[in-house]
């Protein structure tokens, strides 16, 4: 007896689909290995890079800060009603750390993307707040006014393009800036206020940092190599150090202030 085999055409298909099926399964291998790869690139990337942590003091006397006479204006001198507000220019711990030192590498870097999140500056009680801080060039700055009183906003920039000069009538206004240019220490005053200040570090690339309490700061991401660090502090100036940075470890810079350095020009 002889028996015949019949392929019916959902059978032939079938092996078609299976023949697919094990090429797409080499092709997700091949991407899942590949995804594999650039995660491996991706780390090797970070652990080529180092961190410089450091300390910034004054070792020298503390000359206090004035007390701002709010009473110029009764509007400012009500919201601060019973407060003995200062102009916190020297700040520091019992240490001597240093508050509000503006930290940045020196020198040229890789291209990296400007942030899109903005820097805020907030002028709350008549004071502007922070009082310190850094962006990249090309970064939003949002300058809001909490007051229920009008402010006016004034850069005091050599540049041009870093030139930002707007009233702000009441509470709830906000106003944006992009600065264009690199600049040590951008000043921000009040010209119905005078006694309002802030100073903004631009800067066009991502390493720089400001000092907190106790006088420390922290850049991470830092590509290896010898690095220049400089500081800069409103009454105090600036002041440079080197520092070896190796992929994967902490570089330790300390500054110190004796009280008898004056500020440069911006």
């Amino acid at each position: 007896m002889r028996y015949r085999l019949y392929f019916r055409p959902e059978v032939m298909n079938l092996k078609k689909i299976l023949k697919r099926l094990s090429l797409a399964a080499s092709v997700i291998t091949g991407i899942a290995v590949a995804g594999v790869c650039h995660s491996s690139t991706a780390v090797i990337v970070m652990q080529g890079t180092g961190t410089i942590k450091g300390h910034v003091r004054l070792i020298g006397k503390n000359p206090g800060n004035p007390v701002i006479r709010m009473g110029v204006d009764p509007k400012c001198d009500s919201i601060n009603a019973g407060k003995r507000v200062i102009q916190e220019a020297v700040l520091s711990s019992a240490d001597g750390g240093l508050k509000n030192v503006f930290v940045k590498l020196q020198g040229s870097f890789p291209q990296t993307t400007v942030p899109r999140q903005p820097v805020v500056l907030d002028q709350r009680g008549c004071i502007y707040a922070p009082r310190v801080v850094g962006m990249r060039v090309g970064q939003t700055l949002q300058i809001k006014n909490d007051d229920p009183l009008l402010h006016n906003v004034h850069s005091l920039s050599d540049h041009d393009s870093n030139n930002f000069n707007v009233g702000q009538a009441r509470a709830g206004i906000v106003s944006e800036f992009r600065p264009k240019s690199e600049e040590v220490m951008l000043r921000f005053g009040c010209d119905i206020h005078k006694w309002m200040t802030a100073y903004i570090g631009v800067v066009s690339h991502p390493y720089f940092a400001v000092s907190g309490d106790g006088g420390t700061f922290e850049i991470d991401n830092v590509p290896p190599g010898t690095q220049t660090v400089q500081v800069w502090h409103e009454v105090y100036g600036t002041l440079t150090k080197t520092v070896r940075v190796q992929g994967g470890a902490i570089a330790n810079v300390e500054f110190s202030y004796t009280g008898t350095e004056k500020p440069s020009n911006n």
